[in-house]
């Protein structure tokens, strides 16, 4: 049976956490196997960059970080599973990938 294989990925981790819940109790409500979450790793971009703007003074950097937590799940590629999934709402910062595999 084919499966679909669900990529998620976010700078929030607190809403990323809560829309992987959400599909897995779909899957469990419907009864279809599933895989998951796996957790990859965390990309961290990091961006260093000079306080004084004129080279002048001490060399004090400022450091910002951003990083982005990804999520996989395989379920079933089941049709009515699949529906509900769809329907679930995605806020506008988790980005979702949904791939049926054979």
């Amino acid at each position: 049976m084919p499966k679909a294989r669900i990529k998620l990925y976010s700078t929030d981790i607190k809403k990323l956490n809560k829309i992987v819940s959400q599909i897995t109790e779909i899957a469990k409500k419907v009864g279809i196997s599933y895989a998951g979450p796996i957790n990859l790793p965390t990309k961290k971009l990091v961006i260093s960059t000079r306080k004084s703007p004129n080279g002048e003074g001490s060399e004090t950097y400022d450091r910002w970080e951003m990083r982005i937590h990804k999520r996989l799940i395989d379920i079933a590629a089941d049709e009515r599973a699949l529906h509900l999934v769809m329907r679930v709402p995605i806020p506008q910062d988790v980005n979702i990938e949904i791939r049926v595999i054979d």
